[in-house]
């Protein structure tokens, strides 16, 4: 009897949490969306607006170091909470995180937008723990809700959402004891945030080729160069961060002349990988793609990121993984759709530490029918990229440690 009052009381009580948490985070995650794609509009149209790119660059430090507290810590900040962390995630987070990505994404800084969603959705789901004065065990379910409630409003993937807010926060394990409300809150601000006029991509994956030997090979081929990049591309941002933070160590002034490098290359070169760039996903599925997509989407948002623009990594990993496997599809000769569908979820693997939420992101946005494909694919670029991650706050080792650490060490050396 005492168990199943128990059970009445967790799923009751978990039950309104978890859809308040789903509908204020689908609220928030949505106006960011439009926001986004209001200023996304303006910038295309009025390119003369990049020039207050180290403007915006500059206030946004001035508005973390002078107001912040330790909102600096972002995505890190929210996981180590997630984890049973004591640090206060504070409510002032989530105008910060919001306008600051809104007003990069404005004039031209190549950056992601789910990390800003992931720390709104933590920054609220806290905020509401002490407001509801709930108990501190509690905590960790309530922020980890938080994240996966965002992320899942962003992209329009409540499973893979879901799982991601659990995997995120320790490499290999899943804590059992939040799924149900974590997966409800992603469910719920999934749906909350459709009833606003916002759009997810969605591509169709046109030809899944039968397994073989031959095909094993050859996606165990694209897999490592999936697993290489995304690993790459995590050292990459925290190489470039630590060496500006204890090389220079002035964030004003890096932001700066950073802010001014990237204007250049946007009037010497081109400016496709400003902000978003979505239309590089479209046109890797449409077999539209420049060979060196991935090469300069991947070195503008790294460089972006590093000198100190707020936002996320996790679509611009999309971006570079589809344009990687464009070229791919040539060089094995894959079917395009199939190949880019890989990459572009593949090298997020890679990057995140996230295999299992990758997959069901796959399945979600592709079909099941490209479930064993893909997770083979998965499973090398999880192997392949080293212990690297994006988020350095995130606990546990990557399984390849042990049994390949001669090999990739040669890439990936700590």
């Amino acid at each position: 009897m005492r168990k199943i009052v128990y059970f009445i009381n967790y799923f009751i009580k978990w039950t309104l949490i978890g859809a308040l948490i789903g509908i204020s985070a689908g609220v928030l995650s949505a106006l960011f969306l439009l926001a986004l794609a209001l200023v996304t509009e303006f910038r295309l149209s009025h390119s003369w607006i990049i020039i207050l790119l180290p403007i915006v660059g500059i206030g946004s430090i001035f508005a973390y170091q002078h107001y912040g507290q330790n909102a600096g810590k972002g995505n890190n900040l929210v996981i180590a909470q997630g984890q049973g962390g004591t640090e206060n995630i504070p409510i002032r987070l989530i105008p910060l995180v919001f306008i600051g990505t809104v007003m990069a994404h404005l004039t031209g800084a190549s950056v992601g937008r789910e990390g800003t969603a992931v720390q709104m959705g933590g920054a609220l789901a806290d905020w509401l723990q002490r407001i509801l004065k709930l108990q501190a065990d509690n905590r960790k379910i309530l922020i980890t809700a938080g994240m996966g409630a965002g992320f899942s409003a962003i992209f329009g993937t409540p499973i893979a959402g879901s799982i991601f807010a659990l995997e995120v926060l320790v490499v290999g394990r899943l804590e059992t004891k939040s799924l149900y409300p974590v997966f409800l809150s992603s469910v719920i601000a999934d749906q909350i945030a459709r009833l606003f006029p916002i759009h997810h991509s969605s591509f169709i994956v046109s030809q899944v080729p039968a397994l073989s030997v031959l095909m094993l090979l050859k996606l165990f081929i694209a897999g490592a160069c999936f697993g290489l990049v995304g690993g790459f591309f995590a050292k990459m941002i925290a190489l470039l961060k630590r060496t500006f933070r204890e090389k220079i160590n002035q964030p004003y002034l890096v932001i700066f002349l950073g802010s001014i490098l990237i204007i250049a290359f946007a009037q010497l070169i081109t400016t496709r990988y400003l902000g978003l760039s979505l239309p590089i996903i479209e046109d890797a599925f449409s077999g539209h793609s420049h060979w060196y997509d991935f090469i300069g989407k991947f070195f503008l948002t790294v460089f972006s990121l590093g000198i100190g623009f707020q936002g996320g990594e996790v679509t611009p990993l999309f971006e570079i993984g589809a344009s990687l496997g464009a070229n791919l599809s040539t060089l094995l000769q894959l079917p395009l759709t199939f190949i880019v569908a890989l990459g572009y979820v593949s090298v997020f693997a890679a990057a995140t530490n996230t295999p299992i939420a990758c997959l069901l992101m796959g399945v979600e946005l592709f079909g099941g029918n490209l479930a064993v494909p893909l997770f083979f694919v998965i499973i090398i670029s999880f192997l392949f990229s080293g212990k690297s991650g994006i988020y350095s706050a995130q606990l546990g080792v990557n399984l390849v440690e042990e049994d390949s650490k001669p090999f990739l060490q040669r890439f990936f050396r700590d």
